[in-house]
């Protein structure tokens, strides 16, 4: 089933945040997301909403997934449901995302999250350091894409 892309909306949020959630859950069942939703909505409304362009996939309606790009190509979330783990939805919004940012994109990624990373490597990002993330004291890989 296909999916299609457009341009975030306002009345998107609460179904991005619960994605948002219901993801990253599933990735780190460990970690309670749950308990960080208000300082996620906080971070969604005022650095991702008010400084990044947000491409929403949705199919048959529902919100499957979305990423955000930034004005200096900086890729901060890719979020696809569990459910469309490995289907063409990442990659349409990594091309996306491309598209927006199309002389470099740039990211973070959790070092243990070996699925992203070949995701990424098949996607035609390269290595380009390592980093700690801010809020989660992770070990981070930084990732790039050029042209």
């Amino acid at each position: 089933m296909s999916s299609a892309l457009r341009p975030y909306r306002a009345e998107d949020e609460d179904a991005t945040i619960a994605l948002w959630l219901r993801t990253w859950q599933q990735a780190y069942p460990s970690i309670d997301f749950a308990a960080r939703v208000p300082w996620w909505r906080e971070r969604w409304t005022n650095e991702l909403v008010a400084k990044a362009s947000i491409i929403v996939a949705e199919q048959i309606g529902e919100l499957i997934g979305f990423v955000t790009i930034d004005a200096t190509g900086h890729l901060d979330q890719l979020v696809v449901a569990p459910e469309h783990w490995g289907s063409d939805v990442a990659r349409l919004l990594v091309d996306e995302a491309k598209r927006l940012s199309p002389e470099r994109i740039t990211l973070l990624v959790n070092k243990d999250n070996a699925r992203a990373i070949r995701f990424y490597e098949r996607s035609g990002f390269v290595p380009a350091g390592d980093d700690v993330n801010p809020t989660s004291g992770r070990p981070v890989l930084k990732m790039a894409w050029q042209p």
